[in-house]
């Protein structure tokens, strides 16, 4: 038994309303359905012979839709509902640990600061100057409350924080750094954080710089609790239905969005393999989500740490009201909607039942169409399955709009939060690079090798390794270079340009430059525009730029550089974004709406993405969604606009609008109208008058047509055809066993009769049927868009078009004029279809045509 068969129905079914009022709907139409066919069989039992297995066929689904139908709208709702959260739980741990990564590249480097190390040692410098130097790393990398550095017995040489002194720790971590040559990442109570009641510390052990024995350990205290509640209030629920939760190994709460709901250090259930079942919390029954760290760069985060969103059951399916359809463009809405077997299943489902009663309504009225006398009984019971049939299809309408709305709904929601992620996690990644770029320009060697004189070739060296040294533990760039007040590249990493050789002697652009040279303090930065560059291999990317000032004044000696790789980093954060789902595509654009990165090869950077204009003026910080057709596909958009992160291009100068946009695929583009849902569509027969002309009604691509309802014998699914090979005509689509009592074994072969109308091949859907009429000796299926009606009209409504005075005759042989002339029907000439099918000029026996 799958997971979702084994879903326990009634558990959710009382929290969902809607469902519920259609399980009702169902329950009484399954037992009218049975009624009528009770009186058909008792009162008129011969003249109901034709149709009664096609009434039991009728009450028989009903049957099974009372069950599987309400299963199909449970499941599709709890799904959602798992998805939303799911997403949600996933990136409250993945954004983490990507922040966490780059926190160990941090220890790995601050540890072997020249500076630091020799205070440690005791060689150089002290306690103020040491102090003064980690609180100018601090005023950088802003996401540390605390930075320590402790002798090997564990007493406290500096903080900077000086509000909570300590003067020593007996922590085990201290032990545990100094043997080992690896950072240690702790997080539990510690005297080294005496006012927290948890903390987050990466250590690493320092060495003597001339010895190399281990001397200390430097210990970066993440301000874990200010970080994560950014996270929840960015990425929370506003409307407060759910609570965003970060747990550790052992399912015990480490974060809560909401401490009073669910506090810190309880055990709360967690749901790892997504299995559609109510979990108990406080006595309150819950959906749950649950996913552990899928990992960055080979970092898998703290040991066991797992994100979780909890909804609880009775909120679950409430507070989710939306007008998308309302909104939505009618024909885009239709075509969307005939793509629903595969973004849907359970709608398309009702769509099937729903097409399904109709032609049984309809065969039955073509059945006793023309007939009175004893067959008055039996009009009496096709008048109660029309009227049955009516209110089945109102039913299964109102069904289909209301799932077809949470669907869309809840796919633009996807949506919208997905390029909200997007866009956060390109914000926070650059965080780190405006921090590193700055950091590294007040090396205390580079400046002091700037402002000398001259530079020989063994502190050109010396730099150089300096930043070879940089690149291994940052590896999201290509290139690190550092250049003169002149702009000449004095030395840098990978310097071997592929196409132009060395980089080293090269200059900057004087633009850049001058921007560099005119920085005032080592808190500021420059980016030039996201553009192509040689130091990029001529790829487009980021390149930050910091000055390095002279060792005791303001001066600015030269500068550095890091390269970004954009290409790589940007389009791994679009592919985890949206989950390397093949329906979705995702893009980094400007305020321009050139590409920054991609994920669709065929709009590489560079190149200008179709977006509404009022998109690309959305305010910082703000999403949107909408159902757009893009590349000739369906498809729901979702964008958000970069709002910066913590100090980054919010308060820092620096000014570089990002727009996140994602796009989810639902299929393409088909021609469609939406005349079979419109009222527009209705024939009103309240002045017609006895003794007048039926017609059995259908859809061709949105045009209302009409056959003697004589002629017709059954409307059967166009998902009965066979295809055949055998002949070359293109309008001839297959072969279809006749259903109707009195053909016993026949079969007949079906043609589009689009095609015969317009030239172009119709596009078969879950409406399309087969209409198979018997005229003469001759029985043929014509495939059609949709079934309407059987309708009877006056004869004076009946006019012959103009074009059946040619000789050779026309298809459409006559136009009926309904609903006083606002509605016109085309009346199909038979006699001619048929020459049309037995033209001398087919090489196909015309009896292998249109005989059954």
């Amino acid at each position: 038994m799958n997971q979702k068969t084994s879903m326990q129905i009634d558990n959710f079914l009382p929290y969902m309303r809607d469902v519920i009022r259609c399980e009702q709907s169902l329950h009484e139409l399954n037992l009218m359905w049975r009624i009528i066919e009770s009186s058909a069989k008792m009162n008129c039992p011969v003249e109901a012979k034709s149709i009664l297995p096609t009434m039991a066929k009728t009450r028989e689904s009903f049957s099974r839709l009372e069950s599987e139908l309400v299963l199909s709208l449970v499941q599709e709702k709890v799904a959602t509902v798992l998805d939303e959260i799911g997403t949600k739980s996933q990136f409250v741990i993945d954004i983490l640990v990507r922040n966490l990564y780059e926190r160990t590249a941090d220890v790995g480097f601050l540890a072997t600061d020249n500076e630091l190390c020799a205070f440690v040692a005791g060689l150089s410098g002290n306690e103020n100057s040491a102090r003064y130097r980690l609180r100018a790393y601090r005023s950088k990398y802003t996401v540390y409350d605390e930075i320590i550095l402790l002798d090997v017995h564990g007493n406290v040489l500096v903080q900077i924080n000086q509000e909570s002194p300590i003067e020593g720790s007996l922590d085990p971590l201290i032990m545990e750094t100094l043997a080992t040559d690896d950072y240690v990442e702790t997080f539990r109570a510690s005297d080294l954080r005496p006012n927290k009641h948890k903390a987050l510390i990466y250590s690493k052990r320092m060495l003597h710089p001339s010895t190399g024995v281990p001397i200390g350990v430097l210990c970066l205290c993440f301000n874990f609790t200010q970080e994560v509640e950014g996270i929840f209030k960015s990425h929370g629920d506003p409307s407060q239905r759910s609570v965003m939760l970060l747990l550790d190994g052992d399912n015990h709460v480490i974060e809560s969005s909401d401490r009073l709901w669910v506090p810190i250090d309880t055990i709360v259930p967690v749901n790892m393999d997504g299995k559609p079942n109510l979990l108990m919390y406080g006595g309150r029954e819950y959906l749950v989500r649950t996913f552990a760290a899928e990992g960055y760069q080979g970092y898998m985060g703290p040991k066991g740490w797992q994100g979780q969103v909890m909804t609880p059951i009775e909120v679950a399916f409430s507070g989710q009201d939306s007008d998308t359809l309302k909104t939505l463009d009618p024909v885009v809405a239709e075509g969307l909607l005939s793509h629903a077997q595969s973004f849907c299943p359970p709608l398309f489902e009702i769509m099937t039942a729903a097409e399904t009663i109709r032609r049984v309504v309809w065969n039955g009225q073509v059945m006793t169409a023309g007939y009175g006398g004893e067959l008055l009984k039996l009009k009496t019971i096709l008048d109660q399955i029309s009227e049955t049939g009516t209110r089945s299809n109102e039913l299964f309408s109102q069904s289909i709009n209301d799932l077809y709305e949470t669907v869309l709904a809840s796919r633009l929601q996807d949506a919208e939060f997905a390029s909200h992620l997007l866009v956060d996690l390109l914000d926070r990644n650059l965080y780190e690079r405006s921090d590193d770029c700055r950091w590294w320009a007040v090396t205390p060697e580079l400046r002091t090798a700037f402002a000398a004189p001259h530079m020989d070739t063994n502190t050109v060296g010396h730099i150089t390794d300096i930043l070879e040294y940089i690149n291994k533990l940052y590896t999201v760039y290509t290139r690190i270079f550092v250049y003169d007040n002149t702009g000449k590249i004095i030395a840098s990493t990978n310097p071997n340009d592929e196409i132009n050789g060395s980089i080293i002697g090269r200059e900057i652009d004087q633009d850049t430059l001058a921007k560099v040279m005119s920085l005032k303090t080592d808190q500021q930065y420059y980016v030039p525009p996201f553009r192509p560059d040689a130091l990029y291999d001529g790829a487009p990317t980021y390149i930050y730029h910091a000055a390095i000032m002279a060792p005791d004044s303001a001066t600015v000696v030269g500068g550095v550089g890091i390269v970004f790789d954009s290409a790589n980093e940007f389009f791994a954060m679009l592919q985890g974004g949206i989950a390397e789902k093949e329906s979705m595509s995702a893009f980094y654009i400007d305020r321009q709406a050139k590409i920054i990165s991609s994920t669709d090869p065929t709009r590489p950077v560079g190149t200008t993405l179709e977006i509404d204009a009022n998109l690309l003026a959305l305010p910082n910080g703000k999403s949107a969604s909408c159902i757009v057709t893009h590349d000739n596909h369906y498809q729901i958009m979702g964008c958000s606009a970069s709002n910066g992160y913590r100090e980054f291009k919010v308060n820092d100068g620096y000014k570089e609008d990002v727009i996140a946009v994602v796009f989810d695929s639902f299929g393409e583009v088909r021609e469609r109208s939406v005349a079979g849902n419109n009222t527009a569509s209705i024939i009103e027969t309240s002045n017609i008058h006895s003794g007048g002309l039926e017609f059995a009604t259908f859809f061709i691509d949105g045009g209302l047509f009409a056959i003697e309802a004589e002629h017709v014998l059954e409307a059967l699914a166009a998902s009965e055809i066979s295809p055949v090979s055998m002949g070359s005509r293109s309008e001839r689509v297959g072969v279809l066993a006749i259903q109707h009592e009195s053909e016993d074994h026949a079969y007949a072969w079906v043609f589009d009769l689009g095609y015969l109308l317009s030239g172009v091949p119709s596009k078969r859907d879950s409406s399309s049927q087969v209409v198979v009429i018997n005229y003469g000796q001759h029985k043929v299926g014509l495939l059609i868009s949709a079934l309407h009606s059987v309708a009877e009209f006056n004869r004076d409504q009946v006019s012959t078009t103009p074009l059946t005075s040619d000789s050779r005759g026309s298809l459409i042989k006559q136009i009926i004029k309904a609903n006083d002339g606002k509605l016109l029907i085309q009346e199909i000439d038979i006699e001619y279809l048929l020459r049309m099918l037995s033209s001398p000029f087919d090489e196909i026996d015309t009896r292998e045509v249109v005989n059954g």
